[in-house]
């Protein structure tokens, strides 16, 4: 599952179990079964960066490790160490006890997923941002009940708390009884009618709450990655539910010196005809200043120079990508009658030239 030999030390473990519980978490992976392919990687890791356990698997196979609940198995992982602190959804005891238990009670709130932009600079540095978020809060006017001052609703007669009627009709002929659903009219479905509506939140018990977060962006982080924050997506909609959670997905700013492909950056230069032929210097931008670059004589149109490092740092290590140079020749359109003539006398040159062999 982990792709590593079996005689693999720790640290190779360690490295592929990483590499691959990054690509597909859920967190990060939305595809059709990454869920099932990152428990059992999860699982694998467990088993092999314990000596005892991976004595019991080298010799029985899965039934030697059949028996273990997840507390045994990830209950003495450091995760922290392994992924640097970064904040996915593993809840709980351990990482991965949320995606191993059931969940009893109440229904969760829903998570709200939200976009942040952040420059190409915050994604080489790493640091943090400002997120804000509007979510429904419960009124502290009428502490969540509706009512005005707090007071409790009455609940309705017409439906007697249920919030909807059921009409019932015996169809004598076919022996066939009928039952027509529908929501209460008097409690539009609540259950409950409040005389005295609270003033601020008109009866519903919640009202929009602005909050700024903040959010920790990793060094180098990957396009469209999601970063969770717990408990700060909507609420359960039943007493006593736990609140849903916030994934901030962080997404490249738009730069008009740069375009970002992973951990490289690609950049356009256009430079005159004259250049192109005889070569030249040139001062670009990069994100760390500027760096100055030379044109070999002769470039042709389409060429690609490469600033090596001069990229993103990649997510999860110390290596730098690469900046991209795409070289575009600009020809002029109009020539002063010197230029003119200087190209003439070119154009001469260049036909009496003896025809290569």
């Amino acid at each position: 599952m982990l792709g590593v030999s079996k005689n693999a030390d720790e640290k190779a473990i360690k490295d592929a179990f990483r590499n691959l519980a990054l690509k597909y978490h859920p967190d990060r992976n939305k595809e059709p079964g990454a869920e099932e392919r990152f428990k059992g990687i999860a699982e694998a890791y467990a088993v092999l960066s314990d000596p005892k356990k991976r004595a019991e698997y080298d010799a029985r196979g899965f039934a030697g490790v059949a028996g273990f609940s997840k507390e045994d198995l990830f209950g003495g992982i450091n995760f922290e160490d392994i992924f640097g602190g970064l904040n996915f959804d593993f809840g709980g005891f351990s990482p991965f006890e949320g995606f191993f238990r059931r969940r009893r009670g109440p229904p969760r709130g829903a998570n709200i997923e939200v976009d942040l932009f952040v420059p190409l600079e915050k994604v080489a540095s790493g640091g943090e941002e400002k997120v804000r978020l509007g979510r429904p809060a419960a009124c502290a006017a009428c502490h969540g009940t509706g009512a005005e001052g707090g007071t409790a609703a009455r609940t309705c007669k017409q439906c007697g708390g249920s919030g909807r009627i059921t009409r019932s009709q015996q169809e004598k002929k076919e022996h066939v009884l009928i039952q027509q659903i529908s929501t209460c009219p008097a409690c539009r479905g609540r259950g409950s009618i409040i005389d005295r509506p609270c003033p601020k939140c008109g009866g519903s018990g919640e009202v929009e709450k602005e909050e700024e977060l903040t959010v920790k962006i990793p060094q180098g982080v990957e396009e469209g990655m999601a970063l969770r924050i717990p408990g700060k997506g909507m609420p359960s909609p039943e007493a006593g539910g736990t609140t849903g959670d916030l994934f901030v997905v962080v997404r490249s700013r738009r730069d008009p010196r740069f375009e970002r492909a992973g951990a490289d950056l690609l950049r356009e230069e256009t430079i005159s005809l004259t250049d192109a032929v005889l070569g030249a210097t040139l001062e670009v931008p990069t994100l760390s200043g500027s760096a100055s670059v030379g044109i070999p004589p002769g470039t042709q149109p389409g060429a690609v120079l490469r600033l090596k490092g001069k990229g993103l740092p990649e997510f999860g290590n110390a290596r730098h990508g690469e900046l991209y140079l795409r070289i575009e020749v600009r020809v002029p359109e109009r020539l002063t009658r010197e230029e003119r003539e200087l190209y003439e006398r070119l154009r001469a040159l260049q036909r009496s030239k003896p025809a290569a062999a």
